[in-house]
């Protein structure tokens, strides 16, 4: 099942450029006022709720969106199915940004850092989502990390791996997550990263993720400009799921 979220953050984008179809299209009418954490917490819990349906259905679950963050949603709604799963996070950026280190503010680059058990009162409390412990969680990638993220990951037990080299798995379901971003020569991305793999490299580790067949949900994050061409050139990978 392909659940389509069409937002960058509470960001409602009708017309975002992605390759496939959806079965569902999830929209979420925000109240006035209230915060940008709590319209995502809003948004999210409709995600949670449609992944919960789908794989309580025997169905593998995949969410396309606009930025990294419906990631919460997503595992949120596998807890909720009963599954306790972790993460295979491939992304060219750390995502373990708080509101106390990032220098830019940006909220898309908090989300693996929250999956794990930063800012619960932001996010999880709100839509009942539980702490991932961070042996359960593998970065792939991460080659553009700020100074207080590289900082933050040699102390922390998530694994950091390359595409060529995914090392050992964590046992039990999977979230398999896709930043696009991790593609090193991909037009139009909202936040390239220079160097890293090329998209063939990209696929095969994707593959072997899905090899397991323990992947239980898949999130892609198109964080590109519209008709930009990336697009197109990531259907083949899209398309492995």
């Amino acid at each position: 099942m392909r659940v389509l979220v069409p937002y960058h953050l509470d960001e409602y984008r009708p017309g975002m450029d992605v390759p496939v179809s959806a079965d569902v299209v999830v929209t979420q009418e925000f109240p006035e006022g209230g915060d940008v954490w709590g319209r995502m917490a809003l948004l999210y819990d409709e995600v949670a709720e449609r992944v919960a349906e789908g794989v309580r259905a025997g169905q593998q679950v995949t969410v396309i969106s606009g930025d990294c963050t419906t990631s919460l949603g997503t595992v949120a709604g596998l807890q909720r199915a009963g599954l306790d799963p972790a993460l295979v996070w491939f992304d060219a950026h750390g995502d373990v940004q708080t509101l106390e280190t990032s220098g830019s503010g940006y909220l898309g680059g908090f989300p693996l850092r929250m999956l794990v058990g930063y800012g619960r009162h932001l996010v999880a409390d709100r839509i009942g989502l539980r702490d991932i412990v961070e042996e359960r969680a593998v970065l792939v990638d991460g080659r553009d990390l700020d100074p207080p993220e590289a900082q933050y990951l040699r102390t922390a037990a998530i694994r950091q791996r390359t595409v060529d080299d995914l090392g050992e798995l964590p046992d039990g379901p999977l979230y398999l997550h896709v930043d696009f971003d991790v593609i090193a020569d991909l037009p139009g991305l909202v936040f390239p990263a220079p160097g890293g793999p090329d998209q063939s490299r990209v696929a095969a580790a994707v593959q072997r993720v899905l090899d397991t067949g323990r992947v239980a949900a898949v999130g892609f994050a198109c964080i590109w400009h519209d008709g930009s061409g990336a697009a197109e050139r990531v259907r083949p990978l899209m398309e492995l799921v």
